[in-house]
């Protein structure tokens, strides 16, 4: 189909996958710096918890006010500030000193983040047709595994080479690089002249592209909004505490110091790439056989969710590489999810609210992050444990499960 069609959409996607690699290759910088970093300025286990939470404070702000500013503006111009702002943010993290300074930065990172995925996921309701989207999603959120993997196997070797503020410097400035593709390639499918007519009728096929903006009290008040929300509170602390405690979990219970910690992150990260595309795949492969869309989506997250559950015995192992295999399991898991969940909301909502959706679930997402770090925090700075972390992570997929059980259809759009 796509050689008949045209290919310019999965250029598209390419954009989009390296946004998403930049994205978290910036934010995952402190977490592989954190031991480091802790010991060079002092941070108690609150403080550095204190300092995730104000980027989580931030991200949860941005996200639920981004997705109605991209519902406004446009993914084009949205992305174009939201990339200046983000990486203008990370490299300012050389000139931090203080846990106040650190945290005033990370706030700034943020805001410029949150319009991400949010922008993102808009891009593939604009840019592909449904029976595509799942898979689009899936290829354009590997970058945060390949973000992830780029990140201990790079920084590292900067920061001992030429200092930790080397480090965020250099990262920040990719940013920059990005957005000379993007402005020139990038626009609303109705607007890029030299797409071929095959490619953009089959990406509008029988969709109409509606421009009339939808209020928030519109769009809360559907039980399909309460559940993809309450499934983002429970499972978005996942992600978070991998790209932030893992180094330090690794480091603490096992004595892997910033010379080694490459390979068992690199490990996690590669595995969690399959994931993302095998997630994607699953629930089109289950369309295949005649599900549902959002029946597939569902059952595939049910599935991945059980995959999770061996984590609670991370904390546990009694070797290094026993706890890595444990949490890449739950690490693709979650990409498998996560390229579902983004998935449901472009199934079930018009275009013009499927930012604005993803932008609140992500704001639930982020609030249940910004809790679980500071409780993590508390935690481990009075009791040295990570087990009540890991038995969380091994629930989690499963409440989200649920929840979309109870209060997402199988077969009932929204309509506003």
């Amino acid at each position: 189909m796509k050689n008949k069609t045209g290919n310019y959409r999965w250029s598209i996607v390419a954009l989009l996958f390296f946004a998403t690699t930049i994205n978290y290759v910036d934010r995952q910088i402190l977490g592989i710096l954190a031991p480091q970093l802790q010991e060079l300025f002092g941070w108690s286990e609150s403080d550095y918890g204190f300092i995730i939470m104000a980027f989580q404070a931030a991200y949860a702000i941005g996200l639920v006010t981004m997705g109605v500013l991209l519902d406004r503006i446009g993914t084009k111009t949205g992305y174009i500030i939201a990339m200046t702002v983000w990486s203008l943010a990370g490299m300012l993290h050389a000139m931090a000193r203080s846990v106040i300074s650190f945290a005033s930065v990370r706030f700034v990172l943020g805001l410029g983040q949150s319009a991400n995925f949010p922008a993102a996921v808009k891009s593939v309701a604009e840019w592909f047709p449904k029976r595509e989207r799942a898979l689009a999603t899936g290829l354009f959120n590997a970058g945060s595994n390949v973000g992830a993997i780029l990140t201990p196997l790079i920084i590292p070797a900067v920061a001992l080479k030429w200092g930790w503020k080397w480090a965020f410097i250099g990262t920040g400035a990719m940013g920059f690089i990005w957005l000379f593709f993007w402005v020139p390639f990038y626009n609303r499918p109705g607007l890029i002249r030299r797409l071929k007519k095959t490619e953009k009728d089959y990406i509008l096929e029988n969709e109409p592209e509606d421009t009339v903006k939808i209020p928030w009290k519109k769009i809360i008040p559907h039980k399909q909004t309460i559940g993809i929300c309450l499934a983002r509170f429970v499972t978005d602390p996942v992600w978070w505490f991998f790209l932030y405690w893992l180094p330090k979990f690794l480091n603490s219970n096992y004595g892997i110091d910033l010379t080694h910690i490459g390979p068992p992150l690199i490990v996690i990260y590669m595995i969690s790439i399959g994931g993302s595309v095998f997630g994607g795949w699953l629930s089109s492969f289950l369309i295949s056989k005649g599900r549902k869309p959002v029946q597939a989506r569902k059952l595939a997250i049910l599935l991945l969710a059980l995959l999770v559950i061996p984590i609670f015995f991370a904390s546990g192992a009694s070797h290094v590489w026993i706890a890595v295999v444990l949490i890449s399991l739950a690490a693709f898991a979650h990409q498998g999810y996560a390229a579902n969940i983004f998935t449901i909301v472009s199934d079930i909502y018009p275009k013009n609210a499927v930012a604005s959706v993803t932008g609140l679930s992500g704001f639930a997402g982020a609030i249940g992050g910004l809790l679980f770090s500071g409780t993590a925090g508390l935690i481990l700075e009075y009791t040295g444990s990570y087990y009540v972390l890991f038995g969380f992570a091994s629930i989690a997929y499963l409440l989200c499960w649920l929840f979309l059980r109870l209060l997402v259809a199988d077969d009932k759009t929204v309509k506003i």
